[in-house]
């Protein structure tokens, strides 16, 4: 089998050997060791690395790419076949990302862009913390 030194993998897939370290320690790609207890890792791990930093990018936690990770076959590349699968299940998830960066977008672009400096019209004022009761977090743009 053709392996891929840590440096290798790092250089081939632009993620730091750290990284690459942390995804093994969460399960998210597995190597094999040597002798001299070198990390080597097959050429199906350099898709799987692939994988998550697009994942990353699509706002996808750590959480949720293990678990599609672990859907798949091991030792072996993905197939087309496979990545299809699980587009399908984040199909939705995804959507919703969408619509969130673009209600993000269009309501930011608004207020930050509105130079109004009215707090009696600025539709992200909150007197009193009276919006405290729905719950945590940025609740007007997070809906």
């Amino acid at each position: 089998m053709d392996t891929l030194t840590i440096g290798d993998l790092a250089h081939r897939s632009g993620v730091a050997p750290s990284a690459l370290r942390f995804y093994e320690d969460k399960g998210l790609i597995h190597s094999t060791r040597t002798s001299g207890n070198q990390r080597r890792y097959g050429r199906a791990e350099l898709r799987r690395v692939s994988f998550i930093r697009i994942a990353q990018q699509v706002g996808l936690s750590l959480d949720e790419i293990a678990a599609a990770l672990a859907s798949l076959p091991e030792n072996r590349t993905p197939t087309k076949a496979d990545w299809e699968r699980l587009s399908r299940k984040w199909q939705t998830r995804l959507d919703e990302q969408i619509a969130l960066i673009q209600r993000l977008r269009d309501r930011l672009d608004g207020c930050i862009g509105c130079g109004c400096l009215s707090l009696r019209k600025c539709a992200l004022s909150n007197p009193g913390d009276e919006y405290a009761t729905q719950g945590p977090g940025p609740r007007f743009l997070v809906k």
